[in-house]
């Protein structure tokens, strides 16, 4: 297992390749989501992930939604039931604090999982709401420096 940060400008092609790849496994084909994925926020974003020999099992991405805000996002695991997605949250978090202008961490969690950020510490700051036939809900977290 094998921890990665890459900008984009970072990424190798087959990282790239991979990480497309991984995304449209899981959000479009495993959630029957047909969405644009490649939706120009990559570009700006710090990408997170775990990767072992086979490919990726756990993926994330960071970007500045605002002065002070960074927003996580297209949170995935491949590999499921062995942690990942908590060691990869906990993780970007702990990197996320390090930047002392970030002054909260928002996202948009799937409401069934908001049980999982919650164990990071996130808490829910809206009403539910659809995001593509999905249920989600807007969740933060305060970043004390």
């Amino acid at each position: 297992m094998e921890l990665k940060q890459r900008t984009f400008e970072q990424l190798s092609l087959q990282e790239l390749y991979e990480i497309l790849k991984v995304r449209a496994e899981v959000f479009v084909v495993e959630q029957t989501c047909p969405y644009l994925d490649p939706d120009g926020i990559d570009l700006r974003s710090v990408h997170f992930f775990i990767e072992e020999e086979d490919g990726i099992a756990a993926y994330l991405r960071w970007f500045a939604k605002e002065e002070g805000t960074m927003q996580i996002g297209r949170v995935l695991t491949k590999k499921r039931g062995q942690g990942y997605g908590g060691i990869l949250l906990h993780a970007a978090v702990e990197e996320i604090r390090k930047d002392p202008a970030v002054k909260r961490i928002m996202l948009e969690a799937q409401t069934y999982a908001a049980g999982f950020y919650a164990r990071e510490g996130f808490s829910v700051c809206s009403d539910e709401f659809d995001e593509d036939g999905i249920p989600h809900v807007c969740m933060e977290l305060s970043v004390a420096q």
